[in-house]
């Protein structure tokens, strides 16, 4: 049973490759309702591999992983996908904008993936308002009609948190999306990630190895302290 104001509830979670054996041993780990929490870890930690399971990109073999109340392990892909898509708003470390797509077009593309988060948003003249007002936010009033490809790094970013927050999913997963920027465009760019997540109340798990960020956040979890693996685990 998942706990009162909980996004997601993780127990005895274990996940192996064949190629490399077991890699996440995870006995409890939750992120509350509201809550930011910056999960941190080296590189070959284990850290994407736990998103991956998360977000339902992999499946659960071995333990339970409720997100949201669901049970991920209870789910075929085709459900773990529309939880993600409807539910959900993932930052890529590499952000995978569609290049040939402009910045307005990006963000609104997971309204055109997810019935669900559409209709929370409204009417398309709602649409078209939601995506203006998170534009506004991130900085990017002036660029909704510039190609994805012709944008810098810093901007290529903030398109991804705007498309991630887009529909007010419950749940907002940061895969290192700011590895690419110096200190104070992090520190920036966090600050705002939490003013409309705050705003539209989602959950934020945010992984980096970069633990100068740790304060912006309500919780600090070291991959290392949950996973009893520790060093042996690998991305």
């Amino acid at each position: 049973m998942t706990l009162s104001g909980t996004i997601l509830e993780i127990q005895n979670l274990r996940h192996s490759y064949q190629s490399g054996g077991l890699v996440l041993d995870i006995e409890t780990f939750n992120i509350a309702a509201g809550e930011t929490v910056f999960l941190h870890g080296p590189s070959g930690s284990g850290k994407t591999t736990l998103l991956s399971l998360i977000t339902g990109v992999l499946p659960v073999q071995s333990g339970e992983l409720r997100v949201m109340g669901q049970s991920m392990g209870a789910m075929p892909a085709s459900r773990r996908d529309a939880l993600r898509a409807g539910r959900m708003g993932y930052i890529f470390q590499v952000f995978n904008l569609l290049p040939y797509m402009t910045v307005l077009e990006n963000i609104l593309l997971p309204l055109h993936m997810s019935p669900l988060k559409a209709e929370r948003v409204g009417s398309s003249v709602q649409v078209r308002n939601s995506a203006l007002q998170l534009a506004e936010t991130l900085g990017l009033t002036d660029l909704l009609n510039r190609r994805a490809d012709q944008l810098s790094v810093g901007q290529q970013q903030r398109v991804a948190a705007a498309r991630a927050l887009i529909g007010e999913p419950e749940l907002i997963v940061a895969d290192e999306p700011t590895s690419a920027l110096d200190s104070d465009l992090r520190e920036v760019f966090i600050r705002t990630l939490f003013e409309q997540a705050r705003r539209q109340k989602s959950s934020v798990l945010f992984v980096s190895h970069d633990r100068s960020l740790m304060s912006l956040f309500d919780r600090s979890v070291a991959l290392a302290e949950i996973n009893r693996l520790g060093k042996g685990a690998r991305t």
